[in-house]
């Protein structure tokens, strides 16, 4: 009998050198994994690997430029206040420093929008400090006269106006999507700071060293901010624009205008601002007058209530404001208008609960301005959004001034209380129409994911 040798035979191991081959043709033959898409920045450009060192670096400069021009205005303000003693010229030098930031703000936009943005801002911080150190060098040889103090102050304002719209509008193109809310509100919280340490370290210095050095401290600052800039670089935006420079405003206008969500949101903040500037502006009075509190306590009022606004743009920098910005727009707005309410029905014991209302309202007063920004940087074309920005600065910017006038003009028919009582009434009705708008609804649907 035959015997099938074939199946007897023992079977050779395969071969470990032929398994490898094989795998590895099947690894040729399988489709590559894509990989991951590269990091892009709010404006969809490519994002830099160390884009927070980028952005630490431009913000540490500001930050020191912010509250050295915080002190020298406020050494200004204390430098007229003592020498004029006039409340007519004191209020002339403040409406100087702050409208030409408001009338020329359309055009700064424009520059931000035509220019290398981070040359805007660099030619805006050097031109600001060397109209105080020109100021300084005038009074230190004893021509520091009122005049020349007022066309300063407007000079100085002149060249701020161009910077708000180039930082803002650079922002987006060196920060993610997720993390640009947060950037945003870092300008509210230096404003802050600057707000608490401006007045006391303006005047101290001021009454320790003379206006002259005041004043070159803040050319110190714009230094150091144009230091950060250089260390940073910022991409230029390539722009198609109409031919006039009126033509090119009017473009801007339109990119913003066919954001119905947007104008209203900018038109219910304009309003919003309008209506705090007058309660701020008699802020004093309401402490003093209704409530009878001495100088010491009114300084330590307005500690509190800066550093209450210090802690909303720090709890707003920690969350990053979640996906409706517009609803938390109206909400904050709502949030506002009880404690301004109970404000004006205090009786004059209630010094203390007033102190309270104040600081609970000035948190949340630090979710208004960030967020309208995120969404003005979210919806409108890069190549327009320095001029959109501009028109949303302008707008604030005047709000500011005539807020202050009409505060003082009904407080003077009504009395200060009851102008408290009608403003948190008018942030109520802003809130509800915020909430009830289709068009600002609209803007919390077209959120990121």
């Amino acid at each position: 009998m035959i015997q099938n040798r074939t199946t007897d035979r023992p079977r050779r191991p395969p071969d470990p050198l032929t398994s490898e081959k094989r795998h590895a043709t099947l690894v040729q033959m399988t489709p590559d994994t894509p990989p991951a898409p590269a990091p892009v920045s709010a404006s969809g450009r490519p994002l830099a690997p160390n884009w927070w060192w980028v952005v630490a670096t431009i913000w540490s400069g500001q930050a020191f430029s912010v509250i050295t021009s915080g002190a020298s205005g406020w050494a200004i303000i204390w430098h007229v206040t003592t020498t004029e003693g006039s409340a007519l010229k004191l209020a002339l030098v403040m409406a100087l420093s702050q409208l030409p930031l408001g009338l020329l703000a359309p055009l700064g936009g424009l520059a931000a929008d035509r220019y290398n943005r981070r040359a805007v801002m660099i030619v805006s911080d050097l031109g600001a400090g060397s109209m105080s150190l020109a100021l300084a060098v005038l009074a230190w040889f004893g021509h520091g006269a009122f005049a020349l103090i007022c066309v300063f102050a407007a000079l100085r304002s002149c060249f701020q106006a161009f910077h708000f719209p180039a930082m803002s509008a650079a922002m987006p193109m060196l920060v993610p999507e997720k993390h640009l809310m947060r950037i945003n509100t870092l300008d509210q919280a230096i404003s802050a700071v600057s707000s608490i340490g401006a007045p006391a370290i303006g005047i101290a210095l001021y009454s320790a060293f003379g206006l002259p050095f005041t004043l070159g401290l803040e050319f110190t600052g714009a230094l150091l901010a144009v230091a950060g800039l250089a260390l940073a670089r910022i991409p230029s935006v390539e722009a198609e624009m109409p031919p006039t420079v009126m033509g090119q405003i009017r473009q801007g206008w339109r990119a913003l205008s066919t954001n119905r969500g947007l104008v209203v949101l900018i038109a219910a903040l304009t309003v919003g601002m309008m209506v705090f500037a007058a309660i701020q502006a008699v802020y004093p009075l309401m402490a003093k007058q209704h409530f009878g509190a001495d100088g010491a306590m009114v300084s330590l009022a307005e500690a509190i209530t800066g550093s209450c606004m210090l802690v909303g743009a720090l709890i707003m920098m920690a969350w990053g404001g979640g996906k409706r910005l517009a609803l938390l727009m109206s909400c904050a707005t709502m949030i506002v208008a009880p404690p301004i309410v109970a404000i004006g029905l205090l009786p004059p014991g209630g010094f203390w609960a007033f102190v309270v209302l104040m600081g609970f309202t000035c948190v949340f007063l630090a979710w208004f301005h960030s967020p309208l920004m995120t969404l003005i940087q979210r919806h409108i074309e890069e190549d327009k959004v320095g001029r959109a920005l501009g028109f949303f600065q302008m707008m604030l910017g005047l709000a500011m001034p005539v807020g202050v006038a009409l505060g003082g003009a009904i407080a003077e028919r009504t009395g200060v209380p009851a102008l408290f009582t009608a403003a948190g009434l008018v942030f109520g009705a802003l809130g509800a129409f915020m909430c009830a708008a289709p068009s600002v609804r609209a803007l919390n649907a077209d959120g990121p994911q």
